[in-house]
């Protein structure tokens, strides 16, 4: 019973001594002149990462990550099931720049198992918890499976596309008239948070269908990805200056927005945005959508050149273990448009260059629990000075920002017309009641539905009073 309290006591004190002394390590050595060294370097961050990781072994759960030891540095300890299909899609991009197979198998695996029994990646046991992003995070990640050219599960199992397809086609119903539009937060109106709007829930949807509509040549696709933009436009999300603000409450028509800018919001509309500028063979419109949202991007999240979370690094007490993750997904989706957005091209490789490197340097820490000298920070500008903090998180960052350097070497992402193997299911997911209709499935005790109405009201308090809880947004 003494072990907790005793890392704590342990992890306190090296915080403290990184405060006042600095760390001695260097970080790690990385050379983005050489494609050896990026690949090394993104090989060793990996390794790190996939060791918080137990899914593969006997007796656990595949695709489900542990919570990580207390971080007196995070107001919540716990990996939520999202970050968990965000990680794998980490891993996918690792094979893709690097040609390392080594986590293939482990990969499959986890996001076979997670994928529901409709294969739309609404598992029964995430119920309690399932919101449109989470779902959308998975989806994304298939998604990404079927364009790079992963290894196609076993014929006898869903298929990336297919699963990309089924979380198409169950969101799609879920949008409705409130605030005249959009989806929901939670993807059931029991949970928790249900009457809260947010960009990150219809930012998945409108990548998913945007990039569906590349893929597939289907235009009902980008039919459905454009109404999306439209209404994230018109009710103010995205505003004219391209900035993509958190959400709102339908209890107030979505009137009073929270107007926190997480990084992830706004590169998960970079990439649609990057996609249907493709899909429309190079409209204007698009074109001026993308360079919109970047420079919105570089001027917000890369005030001097290398990559900051604002909305949590300048207070690193107020940072969740979702936030800890924003940069890789950001970064992640920046080096993706360049291939479907080519004019993006040198703005966004000069932000990856100078955050990889910043980023490298961050890989100096020694928590209790992994004292390699080499753990990965999340404050970039801090330099080899490690900040202290340690997680799946900053490792995804530090690896996707990383291995994007090397993604003018990548190939180009496939379509059905250019040689992508993966088999799709236009109506993949329609068995799943649930999946469409918020009513459908309740909760399983009184316990859940006592603690969802707390919870809501706990939410709206945080709301109405400005504050913005993204972090809940990955689930509590």
């Amino acid at each position: 019973m003494a072990r907790p309290c005793i890392r704590q006591l342990f992890a306190l004190l090296t915080l403290l001594t990184l405060s006042l002394f600095g760390h001695p390590s260097a970080g790690l050595e990385l050379d983005l002149t050489s494609t050896a060294s990026i690949k090394n370097v993104a090989s060793t961050i990996a390794y790190d990462m996939m060791s918080y990781y137990k899914g593969n072994l006997s007796g656990q759960i595949p695709g489900l990550l542990p919570g990580p030891p207390p971080d007196p540095k995070v107001t919540n300890a716990g990996y939520f099931w999202w970050e968990a299909g965000a990680m794998f899609g980490s891993m996918i991009d690792y094979w893709y720049y690097t040609g390392d197979s080594t986590y293939n198998d482990v990969v499959i695996q986890a996001m076979l198992f997670q994928t529901g029994d409709e294969n739309d990646y609404l598992p029964k046991n995430q119920t309690n918890g399932m919101g449109n992003d989470d779902q959308g995070f998975w989806g994304m990640s298939a998604m990404t499976a079927a364009e790079l050219g992963f290894p196609d599960p076993p014929s006898n199992k869903p298929q990336w596309l297919a699963l990309a397809q089924g979380v198409y086609n169950t969101q799609l119903p879920r949008f409705d008239n409130d605030c005249g539009g959009g989806l929901h937060w939670q993807a059931y109106s029991f949970l928790a948070g249900y009457t809260y709007k947010n960009s990150i829930s219809n930012g998945c949807f409108f990548n998913i269908a945007s990039r569906l509509a590349l893929y597939t040549g289907n235009a009902s696709y980008a039919t459905n990805a454009e109404s999306t933009w439209d209404w994230m436009i018109n009710i103010g999300f995205i505003d004219s200056a391209y900035n993509v603000y958190d959400g709102a409450s339908t209890d107030t028509n979505c009137s009073q927005i929270t107007k926190a800018q997480y990084s992830y919001n706004a590169g998960v509309f970079l990439l649609g945005a990057a996609t249907m500028y493709n899909y429309t063979q190079g409209s204007q419109k698009w074109h001026d959508r993308v360079d919109g949202l970047l420079t919105g991007i570089l001027t917000t999240f890369f005030p001097n050149g290398i990559a900051y979370e604002k909305q949590c690094e300048a207070v690193p007490t107020t940072c969740t273990i979702d936030m800890l993750s924003f940069k890789a997904y950001l970064t992640r989706w920046m080096a993706a448009s360049t291939k479907l957005a080519p004019f993006i091209f040198d703005r966004v490789k000069a932000a990856l260059e100078t955050s990889a490197k910043a980023a490298a340097e961050q890989c100096s820490g020694s928590p209790a629990e992994r004292p390699n000298g080499r753990m990965c920070g999340l404050s970039w500008s801090q330099g080899a000075v490690w900040d202290g903090t340690a997680g799946v998180g900053q490792q995804m960052a530090a690896l996707e920002v990383i291995q994007s350097n090397l993604i003018d070497q990548a190939k180009a992402p496939l379509t059905a017309g250019t040689g992508g193997t993966s088999t799709g299911d236009p109506n993949a997911g329609s068995g799943d009641v649930g999946g469409s209709s918020p009513d459908a499935i309740k909760p399983s005790t009184l316990g859940d539905r006592v603690g969802a109405g707390i919870l809501t009201a706990l939410v709206t308090a945080i709301v109405v009073s400005g504050l913005v809880w993204v972090s809940m947004a990955e689930r509590a």
